[in-house]
C-alpha cells in the first residue's frame, strides 16, 4: 500500500535500447528471465552475508538468508523475494534505471561486436533484469535496504521507457519482484512449469 506520491522518471537512453532489443526477442529461450532474476536474488543475498561480517545493526537481522519463488496460476503473476541486502532509493534508479551499475552500454556494444545472439550475453553485462520484461506486461520490485534507517520502496514498470518510484509500508529486508505475465506467457506461473 502507497503512502506518497510516486517519482515518475525515464529510463536513460541506452537502458531503452536495451529493453527494446531484449523485449523484441533477441533470445529464443524466454525461460532466461528466471535464471537471471534467481542470479540477482543469489547475488543480494551473497552481499548481505558480506556485509554482515563488518557491520552488527541489520534491519530484520534474525531473517534467514533465503530465496523464494511463488506463483499465482490464476492471477498469472510470478513472486521472487530474497532477504538479502535490499534497495535504497538511489541503489534502485542505479540498479534499474541507468547504464551506470547496468552494463548497458557494455551490452549495446558486445552485441554490435558479436553481431550473433548469445544466450549468455545477457548475464555477462548485468541486464539480466530487463529478461523478465519478454515475458511481463509489468513489474514491481519492492525493496527494504539492510539499513537500520532505510524506506520500504516500490519500483514500478511495464517496460515503456519510464518508471515509477514510491515508498510503501511492511516489507522485510531484501527484495520481492512480482510480474504479471503477458497472456502468451501465462503457462510460466503454472507450477510443474516454474519447477521444471
Amino acid at each position: 500500500m502507497s503512502t506518497h506520491t510516486p517519482e515518475r522518471h525515464e529510463f536513460q537512453a541506452e537502458v531503452k535500447q536495451v529493453l527494446d532489443i531484449v523485449v523484441h526477442s533477441l533470445y529464443t529461450d524466454k525461460e532466461i528471465f528466471v535464471r537471471e532474476l534467481i542470479s540477482n536474488a543469489s547475488d543480494a543475498t551473497e552481499k548481505l552475508r558480506h556485509t554482515q561480517l563488518s557491520e552488527k545493526d541489520i534491519f530484520d537481522a534474525d531473517l534467514d538468508l533465503e530465496i523464494q519463488v511463488t506463483s499465482d496460476e490464476e492471477a498469472g503473476t510470478i513472486t521472487i523475494q530474497d532477504f538479502g541486502i535490499g534497495m535504497t532509493h538511489d541503489e534502485l534508479i542505479e540498479n534499474l534505471g541507468t547504464i551506470a551499475h547496468s552494463g548497458s552500454k557494455a551490452f549495446l556494444n558486445a552485441l554490435k561486436a558479436g553481431g550473433e545472439r548469445n544466450e549468455n550475453l545477457i548475464g555477462q553485462f548485468g541486464v539480466g533484469f530487463y529478461s523478465v520484461f519478454m515475458v511481463a506486461d509489468s513489474v514491481k520490485v519492492y525493496t527494504r535496504t539492510w539499513q537500520l534507517e532505510g524506506d520500504c520502496l516500490c519500483w514500478s514498470s511495464n517496460g515503456d521507457g519510464a518508471y515509477e518510484i514510491e515508498q510503501v509500508e511492511g516489507e522485510r529486508r531484501g527484495t520481492r519482484i512480482v510480474f504479471t505475465l503477458k497472456d502468451e506467457y501465462k503457462e510460466f506461473a503454472q507450477k510443474d512449469k516454474l519447477e521444471g
